[in-house]
């Protein structure tokens, strides 16, 4: 078994290099596809003490090269978002926000080796699964667009985070739909980047609180070095409750929704690209569940951002170019070299003085103002254009899924025959879609995918037992009108 895992990780890695060699642009563009989810989280956590910045970039910069490499697919390493956003309106500490998510890694283990993530797959409807997908798709569109709605017209100091910059943006957005291949994601953050160098002052919304720094900072020199050690909060009842409201999203999203959106672009690149460039199988629920997990119980102990795999950072980064894991593997070497050059700027703790903790706290923050800053004066219209990218590529998850008859299940001849195949036909699409739009709807409106999932899970129910007493009232009609004598 060890020599066949060898041989298969060895196959995927050839399959990588491959891949890179013959479109090196496209999968450098598609590595950045997801870093309007990533960047705008990351930031915020770092700038009020949530996260320890260094370790976030130097394990998810490890995460990713390792996910490329074992899976062969462009699988993102992105923020927890419900953890995030509650760390973020509630200002956690450090502890307690990595306590949160490694406790829904605990969670996900535990469903992981138990099979019970593989009975969850099995057992959930394909509309429910795109549903989700879709009200992800949804969610990210109005985030991407939270993001470009109060930009001005014009900014002459700023000419990147202006909506005619935006409306620029979108329609090479739209000239090169049909070019995969094209580096959208590349040169949009190369421009991105450059304003942010050239920028003066980062953004007054992205500006630090300095809520819960000074803790922040004390514990920073407690355990100086590149790296440091945090012992997550665990007892914290606001840990629970951020991992309570984690566990669905990650559960469905970002493993059950990542399996089947895998299992679809797999199929798209097997019918496309032919058999010689046909990518490995996509990875099973198991596997994807034991990733988060190891991912967040390692990093957790050094203050890292709790991070998961995600539907849409995948359609993302596939939009803009990415077909293999050597994408993120991409992706992974800047966040290391990024995250290595912010720890070992920082100063040393025998720099600190314990007279003066807000002195200590200055000095120290400005280890890592050097890359946040930079972060922080990112353009918000080019991220806004990659989140609503990223959201309407997601958004086509529903193309196609509908097609539920096979020609093989047509029984009897004749133009009747048909008809009633073709009305049971019509009949189950249209459910289908009602299942799936019913899911997103929960999805989006409650900000929750466990709603939406329940939510689509009770009209599927609702129609098999519309059909099960239907066929059960026909039965008895034709029972009632058989003869008594044969």
């Amino acid at each position: 078994m060890q020599r066949a895992f060898i041989s298969e990780l060895v196959r995927r890695n050839q399959y990588n290099l491959r891949t890179l060699r013959q479109a090196p642009l496209a999968e450098i563009s598609g590595a950045l596809g997801d870093l309007g989810t990533l960047l705008p989280l990351m930031i915020a956590l770092a700038l009020q003490g949530s996260i320890d910045l260094p370790s976030t970039l130097i394990f998810s910069g490890l995460f990713n090269m390792v996910t490329g490499a074992v899976f062969a697919i462009p699988l993102p390493v992105q923020p927890m978002k419900a953890i995030a956003a509650s760390a973020i309106s509630t200002h956690l500490s450090l502890r307690t926000t990595t306590a949160a998510g490694a406790l829904v890694s605990v969670a996900v283990l535990v469903l992981s080796i138990s099979g019970a993530l593989r009975l969850l797959t099995a057992r959930i409807p394909v509309p429910v699964v795109k549903g989700i997908q879709l009200g992800a798709a949804l969610r990210l569109v109005t985030s991407g667009a939270s993001l470009i709605l109060p930009l001005p017209w014009l900014a002459p100091a700023a000419p990147l985070d202006s909506r005619l910059a935006v409306l620029a943006a979108f329609l090479l957005l739209f000239l090169t739909q049909r070019a995969p291949r094209f580096p959208y994601a590349l040169i949009l953050f190369l421009f991105g980047l450059l304003a942010a160098l050239s920028a003066a002052e980062p953004p007054a919304a992205l500006v630090s609180t300095h809520h819960q720094q000074d803790q922040h900072q004390q514990d920073r020199h407690q355990h100086p070095g590149p790296l440091r050690f945090y012992l997550p909060g665990f007892a914290s009842p606001a840990a629970w409750t951020a991992a309570l409201s984690q566990l669905p999203l990650t559960t469905l999203n970002s493993v059950v929704a990542v399996s089947a959106l895998a299992a679809d672009l797999v199929a798209a690149s097997s019918s496309t690209t032919g058999t010689p460039r046909t990518p490995p199988p996509p990875a099973g629920v198991t596997a994807l569940g034991l990733s988060v997990a190891a991912m967040n119980l390692v990093g957790c102990w050094a203050g890292a951002m709790p991070v998961c795999h995600g539907a849409g950072g995948l359609a993302a980064q596939v939009r803009f170019g990415a077909r293999s894991g050597a994408s993120v593997v991409l992706l992974g070497l800047a966040k290391l070299a990024l995250g290595l050059v912010a720890a070992l700027s920082g100063p040393s703790s025998s720099s600190s003085s314990s007279s003066s903790s807000s002195s200590s706290s200055s000095s120290s923050s400005s280890a890592e103002s050097g890359v946040v800053g930079v972060l922080q004066r990112f353009p918000r219209g080019a991220l806004g254009v990659m989140v609503v990218a990223a959201g309407l590529e997601l958004g086509k998850v529903g193309a196609g899924f509908d097609r539920v008859w096979r020609a093989g299940d047509e029984d009897g001849d004749g133009a009747a025959a048909a008809a009633v195949v073709e009305e049971r036909r019509g009949k189950e699409r249209e459910e289908r879609w009602m299942v799936m739009m019913v899911t997103a709807a929960g999805t989006l409106a409650f900000k929750n995918d466990a709603v939406g999932f329940l939510a689509g899970c009770c009209c599927h129910a609702a129609y098999k037992i519309a059909d099960w007493t239907g066929r059960r009232r026909v039965w008895e009609v034709a029972g009632e009108r058989r003869p008594l004598l044969w």
